[in-house]
């Protein structure tokens, strides 16, 4: 999604419109709007109504009824997200916003629910509440006088487009709510990531199809959710495998301790340090002074020091000064995220008195995700028994949307 700006909240959820969902409600509205002829013998086929024609294809109506129905359509997508919202929030996964973008809604979870009877739950309660506001706009149907002809077409539209969008919805493209449907049947007998990678390889296949009908249709609203569907079945499912293999491992596991660990001071020169580097096989140093660490050395912190310069110039003048650090406690995906946020190798680790605890390299998280997907493949969770860690040799990233 593009920039998104909040426009309220409903039960203490944000609510936020997408740019482009400005772009595509004047286009749902034209769609609409000149489609009007052919819905209504539809509509009165569908519901029993009598709705004219005529009178509602004269003048300027279609485009109100076209705008009217638009809004109506996004705002039950609204009702429809925040009906996955509240159900979210009642097992404990708080909700960042609900958006409202070009293909729809999404709510944004701020944990992905493991539990397959909680996320079955989760997923249907969008297409139930869809399915409610169908029933509830053709009860109306009834109460609304007929020669309210405007009206009776805006909620004869609703009604069916809601129960349309709650069994698209349910068919099984994940990350739809029909995925994840599949995804807690799958997860209820092996490794929830498992279940994803399954579920994700369907979604993928019904992208692909929904994408060739998109194509032969000439729909481009089609193309562009089969495009998308593709798309994020594929992150939603690296990023469940990311978290199970990395679920429970923290820094403490995968880091070099101290007492493993090779330092320099500020003091020596860049040339002794390239020595100390062609001795050790190391590319990269904490710099300690007076027990503290004051900076990080680095190959390609070498680098910029001329050949010339390096037998005067002290490692104290090369070094990194502006430090990432990460605590031994933190998560694994702190560390990940924060190599991949900052574009570096290596972290150091620091206790709560900001003490050198240890030092985390890119290396050691691929070590440990090498590992992870290893072990949660094979439906294991948690870190490895203490027996099973070695200490230095244990060198072992949405949200979920709906």
């Amino acid at each position: 999604m593009f920039r998104s700006f909040r426009i309220g909240s409903l039960f203490g959820i944000p609510v936020k419109l997408d740019i482009t969902f400005l772009l595509i409600l004047p286009v749902f509205a034209w769609i609409i709007a000149v489609q009007i002829a052919d819905l209504v013998p539809m509509l009165n086929g569908l519901l029993g109504t009598e709705l004219p024609i005529e009178l509602l294809t004269t003048g300027s109506t279609p485009w109100i009824l076209g705008a009217a129905a638009a809004i109506g359509l996004f705002a039950s997508v609204l009702l429809h997200e925040l009906g996955h919202s509240l159900v979210a929030i009642r097992y404990g996964f708080p909700i960042d916003s609900i958006t409202l973008w070009l293909l729809g809604g999404v709510a944004q979870l701020t944990d992905q629910p493991t539990n397959w009877r909680q996320e079955l739950t989760i997923a249907i309660a969008g297409p139930i509440v869809s399915v409610g506001l169908g029933v509830t706009f053709y009860a109306l149907i009834v109460v609304v006088p007929a020669s309210f002809e405007s009206v009776q077409f805006i909620l004869a539209y609703l009604a069916v487009i809601n129960v349309v969008l709650a069994a698209f919805n349910l068919l099984p493209g994940f990350p739809m709510d029909g995925g994840r449907v599949l995804r807690a049947i799958l997860a209820r007998n092996r490794p929830f990531a498992v279940a994803t990678a399954q579920a994700a390889q369907v979604g993928k296949a019904f992208a692909i199809l929904l994408g060739l009908f998109g194509l032969l249709a000439l729909n481009f609203i089609l193309i562009a959710i089969a495009f998308f569907i593709y798309i994020t079945a594929t992150s939603e499912a690296r990023q469940t495998a990311l978290q199970a293999a990395i679920k429970g491992i923290t820094i403490a596991d995968m880091m070099t301790p101290v007492d493993d660990l090779d330092t320099v001071t500020p003091n020596i020169t860049v040339a002794e340090l390239l020595d100390t580097m062609m001795n050790q096989r190391h590319t990269g140093y904490p710099v300690v002074e007076n027990d503290l660490v004051v900076g990080i050395i680095t190959l390609e912190d070498v680098r910029t020091v001329t050949p010339t310069e390096r037998d005067s110039t002290m490692v104290g003048e090369a070094m990194t000064s502006d430090l990432e650090t990460i605590s031994p406690d933190d998560d694994a995906i702190e560390v990940l995220m924060s190599i991949q946020r900052n574009d570096i190798g290596r972290l150091i680790v620091l206790d709560e008195h900001d003490q050198l605890t240890g030092l985390v390299t890119r290396t050691d998280v691929i070590t440990a995700l090498s590992i992870g997907f290893v072990r949660s493949a094979q439906g294991y969770s948690g870190v490895p028994e203490p027996e099973e860690r070695s200490g230095e040799t244990a060198q072992p990233a949405n949200r979920p949307r709906w």
